[in-house]
């Protein structure tokens, strides 16, 4: 094959062969119109001389291929005429076979023997077999693949297509199988031949000609294709084992990759399912270089699709589709000692997309796709994947494909041997897919109901739960950290049995996987376990009529929770265990269950006891008693004997802290203990002990002077203004007109010397909207109300 030239001389090439097809077409055409054949013919045959040039690119050669074809229909339309008037083919037909040169002689004979065809079916099968055996005169690459092409393309719509033989010699299918098989046989031979021509330096350039030239190979399988009198025995039993054998013994691996693909796509599903044992076997024959990969999952994805359509008739149920297909993959991957790891992967996922898509009920397929997946990891002795790298994104998009398809993770825990190719995963693809299947059932809101469900799920995903070995010594990204999680808290949501015993099994068996997760995990996994244990606690008691051992059952969840508790505590944490501990407090009081005040007082003193150990910082001192004063005032379970030490030990916190206004503000907010706070010997009623409250008052009035800073101090003097107007409104006989008068004036006397900046407006507001408060009751008196009379404003 000589060499082509450059593209700058390919165009002049081009251009000069153009010209001299338009002449001599030209020269034809007039000939023939002045029905001089044998004239026409001489001109038709120098036009197509132009065809057995050597320098020409094949995309070049294409053109001019292109645009002779054009001119010779109308030579061939001519003759059609001609021979409705009578003119003898046949005669025709020798004539041109007497043509100087043997690629014009070969145009002209496949253009006259297509006349022929046309025009009368005798002899039609013997015309063909002709045709198609006088072609190997070309034995050039490039002038033969398009001659061939030639005939195939003229012939198309002249073929024999039907089952027995109509006229005498007008053929059969048979004879239209042999002329297209024999035609695709040596346009492979030829098309591969151009792969060992020329310069070993060529390579590339060779190889990007004959991709650009496939397409001429590949109809032939299209033409075939086409014919209607091909069912599936005659694919099975003339046709595939005729083309497999040429693509086998070929071994080009172009040819054979894309020729492969290209019997998957131009034949009908039903003619693969009958055939797939042969095609598979051929797949693992195939040269080395091959991607076998694509073409099984190729053949594998179409099955798929015509399994899951609408309008086919699905999977013949005597055909064992998956095992076929598995039993083959497991000899290719054999066979081909060589291949890449992430191919044996790929190949093992598209078997798991076979298996979903034919058989979505079969769980245990899949399971052995995925212990075959593990047994190949294990023989070629696969260690940890890291992330990015072509086997962990096989293998993790593997692992995501029952998630997605089943998108409940109970169904994957079913998989026997998907947990164990998890080991095979590096850290951060394994927390990467944990967080896939954890995020899969947030969406999908799927319960997990048992403990042993439990157990299977935080083992899989213990990426998320616990610290691993092999996991970074740099910490994460504190956001990322603290989103992840999140989303493990959110998870302990879904932790949901339909019996409270099943309930409790399964909070216990969280706590022992959550509990190990270190300091830094458990203040977000734990705390939804307590409140998960709260909610149990409140269901035992809706269901007290049918359990009698329903306060046993409360008493040891708020152990559970107790102990739970105490684990933040031993984690440095303060402010958390001291709200979990007041949530269960208040709790066991509305529950009240036998030995609820025990509990509940035992959960308050922890509160305490963190507020004075642990908690040191003093706006969070405040925040802390503040909310212990707040939880308090609120239960009711309580009888004098715990209530009255608990109210002390809160009016103590608060004078004992550290900044005057934090004292001041402390105080101040005792005061309502003693009025709505509730024991159990008042069943239920507010103690409204005025005395104590006036006394609560006062001192925190008292506080307020001692400020230093005027501001504060004004700031505080308003406070505690409020205060005295709640109570008063109350009815609380302590507190009367006089002290608002004298407060109202000590206010109104120390606000004009403060600074004017934003705060002093501040608290000028905070006076005004107090006032008006006061107003508005004066103006609207009722008798239920109380009396603002006198109070100077």
């Amino acid at each position: 094959m000589a060499p082509t030239q450059p593209s700058e001389d390919q165009e002049k090439l081009l251009d000069d062969a153009m010209k001299e097809v338009k002449k001599q077409s030209f020269q034809m055409k007039r000939c023939l119109d002045k029905a001089k054949l044998m004239d026409g013919l001489k001109h038709a045959s120098n036009m197509l001389g132009e065809l057995r040039t050597s320098m020409l690119s094949p995309k070049c050669y294409y053109e001019l291929y292109m645009s002779v074809c054009d001119e010779l229909r109308y030579l061939e339309q001519y003759l059609l005429d001609e021979f409705t008037k009578g003119h003898k083919m046949t005669d025709l037909y020798e004539l041109v076979q007497y043509a100087g040169n043997i690629v014009p002689r070969l145009y002209l004979l496949i253009t006259v023997g297509i006349v022929y065809i046309k025009s009368s079916s005798t002899s039609k099968k013997d015309i063909l077999k002709d045709l198609v055996e006088m072609c190997r005169g070309v034995q050039h690459p490039l002038r033969g693949l398009f001659l061939r092409n030639y005939l195939l393309q003229g012939t198309r719509n002249t073929l024999p297509d039907c089952n027995e033989e109509g006229e005498e010699g007008s053929g059969s299918i048979n004879d239209a199988m042999d002329f297209i098989l024999l035609n695709f046989s040596e346009m492979n031979k030829l098309w591969v031949r151009m792969q060992h021509q020329g310069h070993t330096r060529e390579r590339e350039k060779r190889e990007k000609e004959r991709m650009e030239l496939r397409i001429l190979v590949g109809t032939n399988l299209v033409r075939l294709s086409q014919l209607e009198c091909v069912d599936v025995e005659k694919y099975k039993k003339r046709v595939l084992p005729e083309v497999l054998e040429q693509v086998v013994s070929c071994k080009d691996y172009i040819a054979q990759e894309y020729l492969m693909e290209c019997i998957i796509q131009v034949f009908p599903d039903e003619f693969h399912l009958q055939t797939l044992n042969s095609f598979l076997k051929a797949c693992a024959e195939l040269n080395t270089e091959v991607n076998v990969k694509n073409i099984i999952i190729a053949l594998i994805d179409r099955l798929a699709l015509f399994a899951s359509r609408d309008d086919s008739s699905g999977i013949p149920s005597d055909l064992k589709l998956f095992d076929i297909f598995s039993e083959q993959v497991a000899a290719v991957v054999k066979a081909r000692e060589d291949m890449a790891v992430e191919d044996v992967v790929a190949l093992q996922v598209s078997l798991i997309n076979l298996a979903l898509k034919c058989y979505p009920d079969r769980v245990d397929y899949i399971d052995k796709v995925l212990k075959n997946t593990s047994d190949i990891f294990q023989k070629l002795s696969v260690e940890k994947l890291k992330m990015n790298s072509p086997v962990c994104k096989e293998l993790t998009r593997m692992l995501k494909i029952p998630i997605d398809t089943y998108n409940n993770i109970l169904t994957v825990l079913e998989l026997k041997s998907y947990g164990g190719l998890f080991d095979f995963l590096d850290y951060e693809p394994r927390k990467a897919i944990s967080s896939y299947i954890v995020n899969n059932a947030l969406d999908h809101n799927t319960l997990v109901p048992s403990q042993e469900a439990v157990d299977g799920i935080l083992g899989l995903v213990s990426s998320l739960v616990k610290d691993q070995d092999d996991q970074p010594d740099e910490p994460d990204d504190p956001e990322d950290f603290a989103e992840e999680q999140g989303m493990m808290g959110r998870f302990i949501n879904l932790l949901n049995a339909d019996n409270p015993d099943q309930q409790y099994l399964i909070l216990n068996a969280a706590r022992k996987h959550f509990g190990s997760g270190g300091n830094q995990r458990i203040k977000y996994t734990l705390p939804p376990l307590v409140f998960s244990s709260f909610r149990l606690a409140v269901l035992y008691k809706d269901m007290a009529e049918e359990d009698d051992k329903w306060e046993k059952k409360c008493q040891k969840i708020f152990v559970f929770c107790h102990q739970t508790i105490s684990a933040l505590i031993k984690a440095e944490l303060a402010e958390l265990p001291l709200r979990l501990f007041l949530q269960g407090a208040l709790t066991a009081g509305e529950i009240g269950f036998e030995n609820h005040e025990g509990v509940a007082y035992e959960f308050m003193s922890q509160a305490f006891s963190l507020y004075e150990d642990e908690i040191s910082d003093s706006k969070a001192q405040l925040a802390a008693i503040t909310l212990i004063i707040s939880t308090f005032e609120r239960m009711s379970c309580f009888g004098q004997e715990n209530h009255e030490p608990l109210r002390t030990n809160c009016a103590l916190a608060a004078s004992k802290l550290l900044k005057k206004p934090d004292q001041c503000r402390g105080v101040g907010i005792c005061s309502h203990l003693f009025w709505s706070g509730r024991t159990t010997e008042n069943e239920g009623a507010e103690l409204q002990d005025g005395k104590r409250v006036a006394e609560c008052l006062k001192k925190s009035l008292r506080i307020a002077n001692q400020c230093m800073d005027n501001t504060v101090q004004v700031q505080l003097f308003v406070e505690i203004l409020n205060r005295y107007i709640y109570f008063y409104e109350k009815g609380c006989e302590q507190i009367n007109v006089q002290l608002l008068n004298q407060l109202i004036e000590k206010i109104r006397e120390d606000l004009p010397n403060l600074e004017e900046n934003e705060e002093t407006e501040q608290i000028n507001k905070h006076l005004q909207t107090t006032l008006e408060h006061i107003r508005t009751q004066q103006e609207t008196q009722n008798d239920d109300g109380p009396l603002y009379e006198g109070v100077v404003l």
